[in-house]
C-alpha cells in the first residue's frame, strides 16, 4: 500500500483552521479540501460578489492540483457547498472558466452558514493523478 502524502501550501493557503491539510494523494487519487475564498493570510477575497469568491476558490484549488502534478482535466468529482442556491449559474461561469471541456461528477448543496464569515461558495474536489 503507498503512503499518504499530505500537502500543504502555506506561501498560498492559509493555516487550516481546524485538523485537516489541504489535500491528500493516496494511491493516485487526489482529495482536496473544502476551499474558500482565502488568501494565504486567511483574508476573505471577493467581498459579496460570489464570482468573485469562486475564482478565488477554483484559483486556490488550481494550485493544489499543480502541486499533485494535475490539473483540472483531472478532476473527477466536485462537491460546491453556496450560501445562496441561486448563485449557480453565477458561479457555473467560473467553473466553465477553470474546467474548460471537462466535466467532472458533482454535487450542489445549499447550506446556512460557512466557518468564515461572509463566504458565499466552498469548493471540494476528487481528481486522479494523470499516469505520465
Amino acid at each position: 500500500m503507498t503512503p499518504l502524502q499530505r500537502l500543504r501550501l502555506p506561501d498560498l493557503l492559509p493555516e487550516p483552521i481546524s485538523h485537516y491539510t489541504d489535500a491528500v494523494i493516496a494511491d493516485g487519487w487526489i482529495w482536496i479540501s473544502g476551499t474558500l475564498a482565502l488568501d494565504a493570510s486567511g483574508a476573505l477575497v471577493g467581498g459579496d460578489d460570489v464570482v468573485a469568491q469562486a475564482e478565488r476558490v477554483l484559483e486556490n484549488i488550481q494550485a493544489v492540483l499543480e502541486e499533485a502534478g494535475a490539473g483540472f482535466e483531472d478532476v473527477v468529482k466536485v462537491t460546491v457547498f453556496l450560501l445562496r442556491i441561486e448563485d449557480r449559474a453565477a458561479v457555473n461561469t467560473m467553473r466553465q472558466k477553470f474546467f474548460g471541456e471537462s466535466r467532472p461528477a458533482s454535487t450542489l448543496v445549499e447550506v446556512s452558514a460557512f466557518v468564515v464569515p461572509g463566504a458565499l461558495v466552498e469548493i471540494d474536489a476528487v481528481a486522479r493523478k494523470p499516469q505520465r
